[in-house]
């Protein structure tokens, strides 16, 4: 296992031609008007059947026409779909719509990550139906309980996962952060993301000596302990992103989402960190123009090469795109 330094700022190599953006007016030109690549695109419809999301995403349709209204101007060129949490029985067909979809040249969503979990039985039959597909990108758990998590079942499933080529996101609760360390030690040539800046709550990290606009929903030390041990793991990458939903009711600035961004860049580095929308949960807080303007505030006194990693030069090296 490497270990990573943590820095205030790193450097690194900005890279790679990028796409065509989904619209051809743009806006105007200026030193943040880099490509973006959306490494977390939800989409769902009435067939779903979702039971989770409550208002503003509880109704209505949330698809391709809908997600470009979204992104219009904003330069995004690319998109890997995320498994929207579907009905467990419902995995099959979601896996199929989204590796349609990800198919369909005519549409700038490139990639795919299924829902499975390494800790069922079925999990490799479930994902080999769908291996050879090369729009398969990897594969997204959530964690119930890290005592099963750290099992070696598991841990034979994620090594197995890398060596198909394919990532492991993850949800995880800032309490059971350093839980998942270890199994993610004895992966060491599988991809990891921890997804939404580790479920941080922005509110946590503000400064002592700033009115906070209601109680945390964790302590500062226990995800920051977290982030840390993550990070010294040169597989794990941290996703940038789902914190704007977290702080719905609350002014969506960069004072109040400043501290964990930086956080989570400072400790894992440039070259591991990757921008998403969370689109359409991202809209229980904010736009997705509103969360990319306020991101590209809280960066933009990093070196122009690192925020191009950020945005996307990391997700087409991370996530094959």
């Amino acid at each position: 296992m490497k270990r990573r330094t943590f820095v205030q700022q790193g450097t690194g190599v900005a890279g790679g031609l990028a796409l065509l953006p989904f619209f051809s007016g743009c806006s105007k030109s200026s030193d943040q008007d880099y490509p973006i690549i959306d490494t977390h695109q939800h989409l769902w419809d009435s067939r779903f059947k979702l039971t989770w999301p409550g208002p503003p995403i509880d109704t209505g349709d949330f698809m391709l026409p809908e997600y470009r209204a979204e992104v219009e101007g904003l330069n995004f060129v690319k998109s890997v779909y995320m498994e929207v949490g579907v009905p467990k029985e419902y995995r099959r067909d979601e896996a199929f719509f989204a590796l349609d979809l990800a198919e369909d040249s005519s549409n700038n969503t490139v990639g795919a990550i299924i829902c499975a979990d390494p800790s069922e039985d079925n999990f490799r039959k479930f994902i080999s139906e769908f291996v050879k597909n090369t729009h398969l990108k990897g594969v997204r758990g959530r964690l119930s309980d890290p005592d099963v998590f750290n099992s070696g079942g598991v841990t034979d499933n994620l090594r197995w996962l890398g060596e198909q080529g394919l990532s492991f996101d993850l949800i995880v609760r800032p309490d059971w952060l350093t839980k998942v360390v270890p199994q993610f030690e004895k992966c060491p040539e599988t991809t990891i993301i921890i997804d939404h800046c580790a479920s941080v709550d922005p509110v946590a990290l503000l400064p002592e000596n700033v009115e906070k606009p209601r109680e945390p929903r964790h302590s500062k030390e226990i995800w920051q302990n977290g982030i840390r041990a993550l990070a010294e793991n040169e597989n794990v990458n941290c996703k940038i992103s789902g914190i704007v939903n977290k702080v719905h009711g609350e002014d969506v600035n960069a004072e109040l989402l400043g501290p964990c961004v930086n956080y989570c860049l400072d400790a894992f580095g440039p070259d591991h960190v990757v921008f998403a929308s969370d689109w359409p949960v991202c809209l229980y807080g904010a736009s997705i123009r509103a969360w990319v303007t306020v991101l590209k505030e809280i960066v933009k006194d990093r070196p122009m090469d690192e925020q191009k990693k950020l945005f996307h030069d990391n997700a087409r090296r991370i996530y094959k795109v």
